[in-house]
């Protein structure tokens, strides 16, 4: 077999993630529960997200800043300093969780190490995303990290070329941002599902391409790569 680069998604891939934003979106809705009804909250929020990704860029500050701008909104700028503070503290907490791997996310990583390079690839904030990688215990595994603001074809045609092995291949829990650019970058994209999907990272899986394919979990990954060396 050929040598492989093999990236990894971090968030939801290796660990827990998405699952505290959700958490946090329902305590977020319960304090301005006085103000505005749930569903329709829900909806601004994700508006606002929508609307400052190309400002704030992906993660929990990104998302904080939304909540505070969502809530100003909401109570037509009446709202109590106190719940600004409120809101301001569960994103602290959110900044302070402690890691939760995700099942055989570290058998996987040492797996793939023995196929080739693996490259950490994954978009947020930095201090957050090194925070969570060193708690996490698998930073030693990986011959390179790579955190981006964003996941294009483009920045995943500059990563490979840069760690670059025979055979390329991007693994990951979301479509959107794992997978479908990753394929179109000319690597293998491989599909990891995992929990909710935030509403901006949904897309439709690409099962006609001959480069993709999808797994139950991390415990599959060794199995698919060992078939895949194979392939002419």
């Amino acid at each position: 077999m050929g040598s492989w680069t093999i990236g990894f998604d971090a968030d939801d891939t290796l660990w827990h993630n998405e699952r505290f934003f959700r958490v946090t979106e329902d305590r977020f809705a319960e304090l301005l529960a006085s103000h505005a009804e749930g569903e329709g909250l829900r909806a601004r929020l994700l508006e606002a997200e929508r609307r400052n990704l190309g400002i704030y860029g992906f993660g929990i500050k990104g998302f904080v800043l939304s909540m505070i701008e969502t809530a100003i909104d909401a109570t037509q700028g009446r709202v109590p300093a106190t719940t600004l503070g409120e809101i301001l503290a569960m994103g602290r907490e959110m900044l302070a969780h402690p890691i939760d791997l995700l099942p055989q996310a570290r058998e996987a990583v040492e797996a793939a190490a023995r196929e080739g390079e693996v490259v950490l690839i994954t978009k947020g904030d930095l201090l957050d995303q090194e925070r969570k990688l060193a708690q996490s215990g698998l930073g030693d595994l990986f011959d390179a990290v790579e955190i981006v603001s964003d996941k294009t074809p483009a920045t995943y045609l500059r990563i490979f070329a840069r760690h670059g092995g025979r055979h390329a291949m991007m693994v990951g829990n979301s479509l959107k941002s794992d997978v479908i650019p990753a394929l179109a970058a000319g690597a293998w994209g491989i599909h990891v599902p995992h929990g909710p999907i935030w509403a901006l990272e949904a897309a439709e899986p690409p099962h006609d391409h001959p480069r993709f394919r999808e797994i139950p979990s991390l415990g599959a990954l060794p199995g698919l790569i060992a078939e895949l060396g194979v392939e002419p």
